[in-house]
């Protein structure tokens, strides 16, 4: 319609346009000569006439299509109108089959009251036909239904007792003749699986020279290299007559480690100076955390932990450097994880949880020559902050039971730790390191207020303490043990676990006169 309305108002433009001109030309026209006028007059009926022709034709397009208009919305109105219908059609028929559906429903409704009727009338028959054989069973037998039922209890009760008192005696039997013989197998056969070689404890590295003369290089001028090197790498040079050698002593195994590198690497290349000390130093110090992270990441692969934190791995790497009693304590994780799965998968515990509590729970070892603390207490601190399963944390924090454990898989830990490091031929200790420890042990027990007498028994593995009764009551012997199992484990280094045992005596004498 838009368009028709369009064509009209043009063709009505162009007329009143024509007729505006020819007003003007005909005012010309009258002005002029006579002659122009005429040429004028004609050129104006001409445009005149051409202006008409075309509103005429303007007119015919704008009919035509407004017949195409009302042709196409005649069309368009049946269409819809067939639709409709056919819908109409459609939901008569829907009508229709809802209608049959609803009576087949009525019919299937009226059948199933009709046969739950019957069923209730059989039910109430049935019970009515138990009810008088109940009664009449009552009147043979000389007793009612519960008092049958009681009887009936009473003697199965009893059999039933029996029998199970029978089979809990049995089966107590069994387990105690068995159940320490399968610990035993399942622990034997786990040591059996697993390995490891003993390394050596030190605190001393030997460094080989190519010849005597290199000793002078490596003291300097009035002893500055010498100086230098120990000043920046943190150790002590020993340069005394052991032919073609000279010594690096530090109780820090890793500056101990990095010293040993730079020193070497030094020799090897001849110029021995304070700033090729440092350069050198700084070279080596990376190189021994690469060597970190690689063992690090190795000890997890063989001890089959996965996901764990870089830094945990690299802090992990370093006990590579670190020994107790002989064991490498790097060798000892891996080789107490490794124990902790196989124990675990025998006892139906988690076997992840248990290689990496095992794993990692000697983990602060690498953290308490520069951090004040237990081991346990650096390491639980570390795994909790990168966010670790708390169930592993526990079995870190539990294994020397500084806190109570509560899962079995904290106890599998505590053992595989046990087996690691109490094994034979798994730790060494010099006679002077144990006499001093066991020392130690005593002097520890002796320091606290109310203590008699202090005893190291069983080779240091548990001591004994005597109170003065008359100064302690029982409620503070238990407190004395806390507190000196607390002091042993802040104050020693020792393999395994210690006993504190405390004892209080009280005698009464009087004599008969």
């Amino acid at each position: 319609m838009s368009d028709i309305v369009r064509i009209i108002v043009e063709a009505l433009i162009i007329i009143v346009v024509a007729v505006g001109c020819s007003v003007i030309f005909y005012r010309i026209g009258r002005k002029q000569s006579h002659d122009e006028g005429a040429v004028l007059r004609a050129e104006a009926e001409r445009t005149l006439a051409e202006t008409q022709a075309r509103a005429r034709e303007l007119l015919v397009q704008a009919k035509d299509e407004v017949i195409r208009q009302r042709d196409a919305a005649e069309r368009e109105t049946k269409e819809r109108r067939l639709e409709l219908q056919r819908e109409e059609e459609r939901l008569a028929r829907r009508r229709a089959e809802l209608d049959a559906q609803r009576d087949r429903l009525e019919q299937r409704e009226k059948k199933a009251n009709q046969r739950q009727a019957q069923l209730d009338k059989q039910a109430t028959d049935l019970e009515k036909l138990q009810k008088e054989r109940v009664t009449a069973l009552e009147q043979i037998a000389a007793m009612t239904r519960e008092q049958a039922r009681e009887e009936l209890l009473n003697a199965v009760r009893d059999d039933v007792r029996n029998d199970m008192a029978r089979v809990i005696r049995e089966t107590e039997a069994q387990v105690r003749e068995t159940a320490d013989q399968r610990a035993r197998e399942i622990v034997i056969q786990v040591m059996q699986r697993v390995a490891t070689d003993t390394v050596a404890e030190k605190t001393v590295a030997a460094v080989e020279l190519p010849g005597e003369e290199v000793k002078g290089r490596i003291i300097g001028r009035n002893g500055r290299n010498i100086q230098a090197f120990e000043q920046a790498a943190g150790v002590d040079v020993i340069v005394d007559d052991t032919p073609d050698t000279v010594t690096v002593s530090c109780f820090d195994p890793v500056r101990r480690e990095i010293a040993r590198r730079a020193l070497e690497t030094l020799v090897r290349d001849g110029r021995i100076h304070p700033q090729r000390i440092e350069k050198t130093l700084e070279d080596a110090r990376r190189e021994v955390e690469r060597i970190m992270w690689e063992e690090g990441e190795r000890a997890t692969v063989e001890a089959g932990v996965t996901n764990l934190p870089t830094e945990i791995i690299k802090t992990l790497g370093r006990l590579k450097y670190r020994t107790s009693y002989g064991q490498n304590q790097l060798f000892h994780a891996v080789e107490a994880a490794r124990l902790a799965g196989l124990l675990a998968s025998e006892l139906k515990a988690d076997v992840k949880v248990c290689k990496a509590g095992a794993l990692l729970h000697d983990l602060g070892k690498a953290l308490d020559r520069e951090n004040e603390g237990t081991h346990v207490q650096l390491g639980v601190e570390m795994l909790r902050r990168f966010n670790i399963n708390p169930k592993i944390i526990h079995c870190v924090e539990s294994h020397h039971h500084d806190v109570p454990q509560e899962t079995v898989e904290a106890v599998i830990v505590e053992i595989a730790d046990a087996i690691s490091g109490s094994r034979p031929g798994a730790r060494r200790e010099t006679l002077e390191n144990y006499v001093k420890r066991v020392r130690q042990l005593e002097d520890t027990a002796r320091a606290f207020s109310g203590v008699s007498e202090a005893y190291a028994i069983q080779a240091g593995r548990e001591v004994r303490i005597i109170v003065k009764p008359e100064q302690m009551d029982d409620l503070a012997c238990i407190q004395l043990s806390r507190d000196v199992a607390r002091k042993i484990e802040e104050t020693m280094e020792y393999p395994g676990q210690i006993k504190v045992t405390v004892v209080r005596e009280t005698r009464s004498v009087e004599y008969a006169k």
